[in-house]
């Protein structure tokens, strides 16, 4: 059984209808990555299998069992936790604070604590005391991933982590990525860098207009394909 499915699932934003039937499968131990343009759904479909969005209920299972109409603050409850794309940090807490707000909705035993968070990201602990907001991108990026680490999660959901980042601060957290994976987190990584989603991901799904138009692992997909899924075929 997959540990997190997505089943024929749509979202609407009132009138506008933002995804169309999106099936995608999260096994344990995996990272998928999604990849799409602008407006392609990514955040919609991160949006409702986080509960931000509500859908029906067996359009989002978690090891089987029906989420979709489960509130945010449920979900995270029970193992999914969200870095947000622009990581949405409390300007008014430091650093520490922020990352301390993860386990408000999931106090659970695991690998993470302040302790580790820190030896993922060394940077935070010397800048612990510092308004969050007062980090560079990157940093304010890393409080963001350890605060929602903070909560044990079973399933990471990333939005577009690289989003407004120079190269080299990228690489620095996608380093991360293996350690998460090792303590135990199943990733769905949305990305609009191809480049970077095939370094990290078992399996990609392309995004175009709300609905999959190519899956597979990133050996199997060439780059005429993944064009052609992300920007639609040439007539």
């Amino acid at each position: 059984m997959a540990l997190l499915t997505t089943q024929n699932l749509t979202a609407h934003y009132g009138d506008f209808q933002a995804l169309f039937g999106v099936d995608i499968e999260l096994n344990e131990g995996e990272t998928i990555a999604i990849i799409g343009a602008n407006g392609a759904g990514k955040t919609t479909l991160m949006r409702s299998i986080s509960g931000v969005l509500t859908n029906q209920p067996d359009m989002v299972t978690l090891e089987g069992v029906p989420i979709g109409n489960a509130s945010a603050d449920a979900i995270m409850a029970q193992g999914v936790a969200m870095v947000p794309e622009g990581r949405k940090l409390f300007p008014s807490l430091s650093v520490e604070e922020n990352l301390l707000i993860g386990t408000y909705g999931r106090k659970t035993a695991g690998h993470w604590s302040l302790e580790t968070i820190y030896d993922l990201f060394p940077i935070l602990k010397e800048r612990r005391n510092n308004p969050g907001t007062a980090l560079s991108g990157g940093q304010q990026q890393m409080v963001a991933i350890g605060r929602a680490l903070m909560s044990n999660p079973r399933v990471l959901l990333c939005d577009e982590v690289s989003l407004g980042l120079a190269p080299v601060v990228i690489k620095d957290i996608y380093q991360a990525v293996p350690k998460i994976k090792h303590a135990g987190a199943s990733m769905i990584v949305v990305e609009q860098d191809i480049g970077q989603a095939m370094k990290v991901a078992d399996r990609v799904y392309c995004m175009m207009e709300g609905r999959v138009t190519l899956t597979g692992t990133p050996d199997s997909l060439s780059r005429d394909a993944i064009h052609d899924a992300y920007f639609g075929a040439a007539a």
